[in-house]
């Protein structure tokens, strides 16, 4: 279960980890269901046979599917607050794509508070560094700073 902190315990951990996600399989039918919904069908992602012959060896996840799991990633390994009555996406200050997820492959989320800050609308903005990691791999698919905005 998401454990449920306070905005004070929440911010004292500035600095830290603040969770690890459960692994979550990328396989060929998840590949396929974004490539449906976002019209991106470049065959490295979609085409067992041609992308077979490519460095990579077999299809691969497009970037945006890998960074579209930090949602759910999030939600399972980030705490919530206290009193939340809304928790929207703000941005991204920076994406580095930096290892393809093949097909087949799990990866999770790991996350690291950089800033909790007080905005003007009395919301509260999180800079959170995530990295997601590629299950038996060395080098992690992404790594980003992902701003979320909650009201309390």
């Amino acid at each position: 279960m998401r454990a449920t902190v306070s905005l004070d315990d929440y911010r004292a951990k500035i600095g830290s980890e603040v969770g690890v996600s459960d692994w979550v399989l990328v396989d060929q039918a998840r590949i396929d269901a974004f490539a449906e919904v976002t019209g991106d069908h470049q065959f490295i992602h979609v085409d067992p046979v041609l992308a077979a012959q490519t460095p990579f060896g077999t299809t691969i996840a497009h970037g945006y599917l890998t960074l579209s799991l930090c949602s759910v990633f999030g939600y399972q390994a980030m705490p919530s607050l206290e009193g939340v009555k809304m928790g929207v996406n703000y941005g991204l200050n920076k994406v580095r794509f930096m290892a393809p997820v093949k097909s087949g492959k799990r990866v999770r989320g790991r996350f690291n508070l950089l800033a909790v800050e007080q905005r003007p609308d009395k919301g509260w903005q999180s800079t959170v560094a995530v990295v997601v990691e590629i299950e038996g791999e060395t080098k992690p698919a992404l790594a980003a700073e992902w701003l979320t905005l909650v009201y309390l």
